[in-house]
Formats: structure tokens, C-alpha cells, sequence
């Protein structure tokens, strides 16, 4: 997970469609630092039909999510990816502060009603209902942390979370 600024793309002839390489000038990693300290490039399929993503060179910074496979950096249109003045107050802070307290959780989409956790490290994610994805309410404002005992639940706020309770405000 990184800002940075995409400086250059070049299409690449491997594979049968072509990968395309941006270059990109890394501002902060969020995680992965044990896998690949400093990243340079970022690989996607060259066409948005087989899940590629397009980043507009020396235009925006952008939060880039994705895996390291064989020492390279792949995403897609399955990874988060967003602009990055276009997150929210609270997705930056989740970023910074909140959401390394969830990696003991797991994000379950729900796709119609009613819905329910199927363990206590489970946090049930209804943005897929009407939002589909990364732009709904929930996945803006909230960030699902382990509490108490090792149950997760979607924590919204702006002091550290009190992890002995579950908040109030949780949906």
C-alpha cells in the first residue's frame, strides 16, 4: 500500500495483450515494507477489459494498492486504487492510525439483506448493497478494528479507539 505520483508508463510486450509499467516516485508506503522496501514501477494488464488500470502521468498522486508477485508490484481493478485528494478525512487517517488495528479481522461484502458474521473477527461490509465498493458510506468514514477478546466491529472516530467497548455510532 503507497502514495506516490505517477512520472512515466511504458507498455510493456510481455504476455499475450502487454502489461503496461508506470514509474512511479514513491511519497509514503503503508504497508509491505518487509516484502519490498522502495517501490519504482507498478505493473497492470494494458487494458482496462482484462482488469488494468489507467494512471494519468505527472497529473495527481495516487493510493495504490496490490501484490508483489516474482519482486514486481501488480494492481488492478480489483485493488483499491484512488486518487489520493479524493479520499476522505477519515480514509487518510485509517491509513496513518486505524486500519493496521484490523489485520487480525476480516472484511465480509454483503451483497443483499440480511446479512450476518460468521465468526467474531468479522466485520460485515454493506457498502456492496447500494455503493458498490470503495465509494460507500462505510468504506469512507469507518475502519474495522479488533476489540476486546478478538472481535472486530467498524470503529468511526476521531480519538483512539477504546477497544474494552464497542461505540455507539458503529452501523
Amino acid at each position: 500500500v503507497i502514495r506516490a505520483k505517477v512520472v512515466g508508463k511504458k507498455l510493456m510486450k510481455d504476455g499475450p495483450f502487454g502489461t503496461m509499467r508506470y514509474t512511479v516516485k514513491q511519497m509514503k508506503m503503508y504497508r509491505g515494507f518487509q516484502i519490498m522496501p522502495h517501490v519504482q514501477y507498478i505493473y497492470t494488464e494494458a487494458s482496462e477489459s482484462l482488469c488494468g488500470v489507467k494512471l494519468e502521468v505527472n497529473k495527481y498522486q495516487y493510493l495504490i494498492t496490490g501484490r508483489v508477485y516474482e519482486g514486481k508490484v501488480y494492481t488492478g481493478l480489483c485493488n483499491w486504487y484512488e486518487k489520493w485528494d479524493r479520499l476522505t478525512l477519515s480514509q487518510r487517517k485509517g491509513l496513518n492510525h486505524r486500519y493496521h488495528l484490523g489485520c487480525g479481522c476480516k472484511i465480509r461484502p454483503c451483497y443483499y439483506l440480511p446479512c450476518f458474521a460468521t465468526s467474531k473477527n468479522e466485520c460485515i461490509w454493506t457498502d456492496m448493497i447500494s455503493n458498490f465498493g470503495h465509494s460507500g458510506y462505510e468504506a469512507k468514514h469507518y475502519a474495522c478494528i479488533q476489540r476486546v477478546e478478538g472481535y472486530c466491529s467498524w470503529y468511526r472516530g476521531w480519538a483512539p479507539p477504546d477497544k474494552t467497548i464497542i461505540n455507539a455510532t458503529d452501523p
